[in-house]
C-alpha cells in the first residue's frame, strides 16, 4: 500500500539542550494508506506529542513530516492552516464543538470555513453511519458525551481528509460508550476507506487496529501487525 504520511527522524525537545525535556527521540514512521494505526504507550511516553506533530499542530525540533509527499513541517501560517483544515481530520477527547451552533452546523463548519460546498451525499452517509441524524438540529449542550464524540467524528470526516488523527477520543467516556465510539470510528474508517491514527493507552482498543505502534521514552519500541 502507498505511504500517505511519513515521519523522518522526528525529535521534540522542550527547553534548553542541557536542561530540557526530550519528548521524542529520532522517530521514523510510515503510515500506509487505508489502514488503522494505534499508537500506545504509558503517560509521558510521547505518543500525543507525536500525533500532534504528525497533524501539524506542533513543530518538531528536528526532522520532517510528509503528507502525501509534501513536507508539512516546513509550512507556516495560512499554508499550514489550509493543510490541517482540508487534508487532516482531528478527533480529541474534549470534542471541541461550538456550543452556539447546531450539530449540523458543527459538522459542516470546517468545509464552510474553507469557502467550499459540502458533498451532502457523503455527509448524509457519515451522519447515518454514526447514527446522529435525529440530533442534527440539537445543540451540543443537549447531547451526551458519546453523542458529542459522534458529532466530532462526523465533523472530522465531512471534508474527506487524507488522514484522520484521534487523540484519546474515549478519555471522557464511560466503558460502554467508549466501546461504541471506537466501534464507530473503526466502522467509519473502513466504510469510507479512511486512513486513521489513534492514540490510546488501552491495549484492548489498540488490538482492533491493523498496526500497533508502541512508544516508550520518546522512541518507537515496536510496530506490530495485527491484521
Amino acid at each position: 500500500m502507498p505511504v500517505i504520511l511519513k515521519a523522518e527522524n522526528i525529535e521534540k525537545q522542550y527547553g534548553s539542550e542541557k536542561t530540557g525535556v526530550h519528548a521524542l527521540r529520532g522517530i521514523d514512521l510510515e503510515i500506509e494508506e487505508g489502514l488503522f494505526y494505534a499508537i500506545i504507550g504509558k503517560s509521558g511516553s510521547g505518543k500525543s506529542t507525536l500525533l500532534h506533530i504528525l497533524g501539524g499542530l506542533d513543530k518538531p525540533t528536528k526532522g520532517a513530516v510528509y503528507l502525501e509527499g509534501e513536507n508539512i513541517s516546513s509550512l507556516r501560517g495560512n499554508a499550514l492552516a489550509l493543510v490541517r483544515r482540508r487534508r487532516i481530520g482531528f478527533v480529541f477527547q474534549s470534542y471541541n464543538l461550538l456550543e452556539e451552533h447546531t450539530v449540523f452546523e458543527n459538522i459542516l463548519l470546517p468545509i464552510h470555513l474553507d469557502g467550499k460546498e459540502a458533498d451532502m451525499e457523503f455527509v448524509d452517509q457519515v451522519v447515518d453511519a454514526l447514527g446522529i441524524r435525529e440530533k442534527l438540529s440539537s445543540y451540543p449542550d443537549e447531547l451526551s458525551g458519546g453523542q458529542k464524540q459522534r458529532v466530532a467524528i462526523a465533523r472530522a470526516l465531512a471534508p474527506k481528509p487524507a488522514i484522520l488523527l484521534a487523540d484519546e477520543p474515549t478519555g471522557n467516556l464511560d466503558e460502554k460508550t467508549s466501546g461504541e465510539v471506537i466501534e464507530l470510528l473503526e466502522k467509519s474508517a473502513r466504510e469510507f476507506q479512511q486512513t486513521m491514527v489513534l492514540v490510546t493507552h488501552d491495549r484492548e482498543i489498540a488490538g482492533r487496529a491493523d498496526r500497533v505502534v508502541t512508544i516508550s521514552d520518546g522512541k518507537i519500541q515496536s510496530i506490530r501487525r495485527e491484521n
